[in-house]
């Protein structure tokens, strides 16, 4: 089962309490920290990530297994760990870039 955990927005505005990912080169406020559960995303001018990822704000999808499948079609980015117990994939759906999360390790 798949459903809704929050979105991410890029922006050029640094934010109190955003963390960096030097592997990434992403400053990142988490979204536990807003109501409606907004992550905000700062890229360096240097960030290796696709532009689709960089420009728009992509869904999280929280859930199920990919039986066996790591990319979907016009995948921007091949599956990385951002963090200890969280594996990330992206995919685009009709254009825009949809993060799938799976979470090892209880949240």
């Amino acid at each position: 089962m798949r459903k809704f955990h929050h979105l991410g927005i890029p922006t050029a505005t640094p934010r109190p309490g955003e963390y960096y990912l030097p592997e990434h080169k992403v400053h990142v406020l988490d979204y536990g920290t807003n109501p409606y559960g907004i992550e905000w995303m700062r890229y360096d001018p240097d960030c290796a990530l696709p532009e689709l990822v960089k420009n728009r704000a992509p869904s999280r999808l929280r859930g199920g297994r990919s039986r066996g499948r790591d990319r979907g079609p016009g995948d921007p980015d091949r599956p990385n760990s951002p963090s200890p117990g969280v594996r990330v994939a992206f995919i685009v759906a009709d254009g825009a870039p949809v993060e799938f999360l799976q979470y090892t390790k209880v949240e």
